[in-house]
């Protein structure tokens, strides 16, 4: 789809975007405004500048971006929410386990009523950022080039693009087939594989030169992208995604380093 068509698919409609100051959500608004929808966006607080400021600059914002703070309290999710508290209690993975569960609550509500959902599951997201704050997942990147420790995770990941991410979440509502759940993941790389991608981009960043135990490197595998090509969508490359979040850790002001030694 042209850039110039993709700009008319939304005009005169209304989306709601919950979270919107978010680091993948701050995106979708960006793309949904440049595809012409009224975004109803909702913040944790509509008075606070580093909610609102970075997406009221967007392009289309002063006329179709409107900010609304949601009713919900502030905690939705207490320990009464986690069904297996053994699982919790072993892996110690509250984040991950409450997004397992809340899409589970999701297809199951979905199933209960008749309301048809497309869920889309992203890796680990990087790529620039938009809001003023840093997230989780672009930290990852930024302990890596700041100084901050001599060596790496032994972890991998799979990695993806914020921006295709957006940009999934539009698809899968205006391409009539999408269904089901969308895996998003550009490739699943080892931290000594991102540190070496880090190396060879930037020779003088000192970086670390070591993993953190002397355990064999966690494994890799594949994800089809199969399934979120069908879609439309061609996932940014690693080294891409990998040169975007340095890039704008470094103009958002988290780490600093001369160009004149690179």
């Amino acid at each position: 789809m042209s850039s110039a068509a993709a700009a008319m698919t939304g005009a005169g409609k209304v989306v709601c975007v919950t979270g919107a100051s978010g680091y993948i959500a701050s995106w979708i608004v960006k793309l949904l405004l440049a595809r012409g929808y009224t975004v109803r966006a909702t913040v944790r607080d509509t008075a606070d500048p580093k909610k609102t400021l970075h997406l009221s600059a967007l392009d289309g914002a002063k006329d179709r971006l409107h900010f609304f703070k949601p009713r919900t309290p502030e905690v939705i999710v207490d320990e009464t929410w986690f069904s297996d508290p053994q699982i919790c209690e072993k892996n110690q993975q509250w984040y991950v386990l409450s997004k397992t569960l809340a899409e589970e609550a999701a297809w199951k509500f979905s199933r209960d009523n008749g309301l048809e959902i497309v869920t889309i599951n992203p890796a680990m997201v990087i790529g620039p950022l938009l809001q003023p704050t840093l997230n989780t997942s672009a930290e990852a990147i930024l302990k890596l080039i700041n100084g901050s420790s001599s060596t790496y995770p032994n972890f991998s990941f799979g990695w993806v693009n914020v921006k295709d991410v957006a940009l999934a979440h539009i698809l899968a509502y205006e391409v009539p087939s999408a269904h089901g759940r969308y895996c998003m993941v550009e490739r699943v790389a080892h931290y000594s594989e991102v540190v070496n991608i880090i190396r060879k981009m930037y020779p003088t960043i000192p970086l670390a030169d070591k993993c953190a135990d002397d355990k064999p490197f966690v494994p890799t595998y594949q994800v089809s992208k199969e399934k979120i090509r069908s879609l439309g969508i061609e996932l940014i490359p690693l080294e891409m995604c990998i040169r975007e979040t340095i890039e704008s850790l470094k103009e958002k002001g988290f780490v600093s380093f001369d160009y004149s030694n690179l």
